[in-house]
């Protein structure tokens, strides 16, 4: 898969991905906007529930006393002249004093005032229509005049008030904080709050600061209605009325953020992926390309060795013979080492290797190795030492594997040291184990090839691709072991100043 293709793909899904985000906060925006309209609904709903009943009650106080106080009147005069009452009132009005005083009517008393007028503008003229409109008449100006002149603050119950709102409020399932308040307009100022009654004597004029966030609220209603002014208002205010609107949408809200999250995870892994494998086909690219060339020259050296033994002139000369041989067995053997190399890894990589686990000298093995490279060093005018002060350099695991890793590690040293190698094997004791120091000044490294260097066919490049040889499988290898010996490995290098590499193995447990 080429650039292009995945830039495309990075931008079709990031256009999605971006769709996802915006739909989900479409819906949770119009969500919200339909819990608010719903809320305010409610509320509002509540509220005139509160004043119908308030104003219900009152009627019926209101009429009780009414007829009471007409009873003492005219009830005799009623009772005298035979009047069919009775069959003229609203059907669910019981005239007779002793049932209403049981509450049997639910009529309000702008309803009842209605009733009256509209039964007082019927056109009869028969002695019992005519007492029966005086009757009424009188009737009217005891129910309409009982509410006159009365204070607005002694028509409010306050246990009353705040039982409705309670119910009306749960009954539409709002159960969230509130404050209200009856404001008086004749007063210009707050009688009632929270229950309480509120006393303004001296500002008649003006909201106190403790009321003006309830006087500002959004949510009020007349009360009394009916009235020919409406005496006051009911206000109420929800201090956390936005959280009570989110509260029933946590869970699609969470639901989102969640689906959202796994999207941009799968999202992100996906490129991530992507990447990694473009990443990987091309250092596979990169090794196929150093295999072949570091096969093909041993591979020419072997065919001109041999063209050269089986040749007339050189078949009957003996040292020459044994000369190509040499070399054809040379480097026979190093292309053996190649494989080796190659088959171990894929041995590492499926888990399916066994360490042949002994008593080890670091000492002796690092001793060899400095050996053997130092003749590699000396070619390019270098020099290679060790400083072994470890006291205890014996340790338990196998032999040829921390050999080749020690090897590995100044073999790479000496490869990316150009000009004139220094390199030095450092080793001391520390606790429960001892520590190996590979260091040199070579080319080094800088932050982003050091998060590298131990991925599997990773190389470190110095312009050409074939310029240092390798198939970037030593240090990975190196890596593998470590951790099999349950060792640790770490890196210090500063580009063009040098590599620093620290093993430490652990002493038998």
């Amino acid at each position: 898969m080429n650039k292009k293709a995945i830039w495309a793909i990075i931008g079709l899904m990031s256009a999605a991905v971006l769709g996802v985000v915006i739909l989900q906060m479409d819906l949770i925006r119009t969500a919200v906007a339909v819990n608010e309209e719903r809320f305010e609904k409610n509320i509002y709903a509540a509220l005139n529930a509160v004043t119908r009943r308030l104003e219900t009650e009152e009627s019926q106080e209101v009429l009780h006393n009414s007829l009471n106080g007409f009873q003492t009147a005219y009830y005799q005069e009623i009772k005298g002249a035979k009047l069919d009452l009775q069959g003229s009132l609203p059907p669910n009005f019981n005239w007779s004093p002793s049932d209403m005083a049981n509450g049997g009517n639910q009529v309000s008393r702008g309803a009842w005032l209605n009733w009256l007028t509209a039964e007082l503008l019927n056109d009869c003229n028969s002695p019992e229509c005519l007492k029966r409109k005086d009757t009424y008449r009188k009737l009217m100006v005891f129910f309409e005049q009982s509410a006159r002149g009365i204070p607005l603050e002694e028509r409010i119950k306050l246990k009353q008030l705040d039982k409705f709102l309670k119910q009306e409020l749960s009954n539409r399932g709002i159960d969230t904080k509130y404050n209200y308040g009856v404001f008086s307009r004749e007063k210009n100022s707050f009688i009632i709050a929270d229950g309480h009654y509120v006393v303004e004597d001296d500002q008649p004029k003006e909201i106190l600061p403790g009321f003006r966030t309830i006087f500002n609220s959004r949510y009020k209603v007349d009360l009394f209605p009916e009235d020919a002014t409406a005496p006051g208002m009911l206000m109420i205010h929800f201090p956390q009325r936005t959280s009570f609107v989110w509260r029933s949408l946590w869970l699609n809200f969470l639901g989102s953020i969640i689906f959202t999250t796994i999207i941009l995870f799968c999202f992100a892994y996906t490129i991530n992926v992507i990447f990694r494998q473009k990443k990987l086909s091309s250092m596979k690219t990169d090794f196929i390309n150093n295999m072949t060339h570091e096969f093909k020259t041993p591979i020419a050296t072997i065919s001109l060795a041999a063209d050269s033994i089986t040749s007339p002139m050189i078949a009957g000369k003996a040292d020459k013979v044994g000369r190509f041989a040499n070399i054809i067995k040379q480097e026979n053997k190093r292309m053996n080492s190649q494989v080796e190399k190659v088959l171990q890894m894929a041995l590492i990589d499926k888990k399916d290797f066994s360490l042949k686990v002994s008593d080890v000298n670091l000492h002796d093995i690092i001793y060899n190795a400095v050996e053997n490279i130092g003749l590699q060093v000396e070619k390019k005018d270098g020099k290679a030492w060790a400083e072994l002060e470890a006291s205890n350099p014996m340790i338990e695991g196998d032999n040829i594997h921390i050999s080749n890793i020690i090897n590995n590690l100044l073999d790479n040293a000496n490869k990316y040291s150009p000009d004139k190698p220094e390199i030095s094997v450092h080793t001391r004791n520390v606790p429960n184990g001892v520590e190996v120091t590979i260091s040199d000044k070579g080319i080094g490294m800088n932050k982003e090839q050091r998060k590298h260097i131990f991925d599997k066919f990773y190389r470190v490049h110095t312009g050409d691709v074939h310029d240092v040889k390798g198939f970037g499988l030593g240090l990975s290898y190196v890596k593998a072991m470590m951790t099999a010996h349950q060792g640790q490995i770490d890196v210090k290098s500063e580009l063009g100043k040098g590599s620093s590499f620290t093993l430490f193995f652990p002493y038998k447990q």
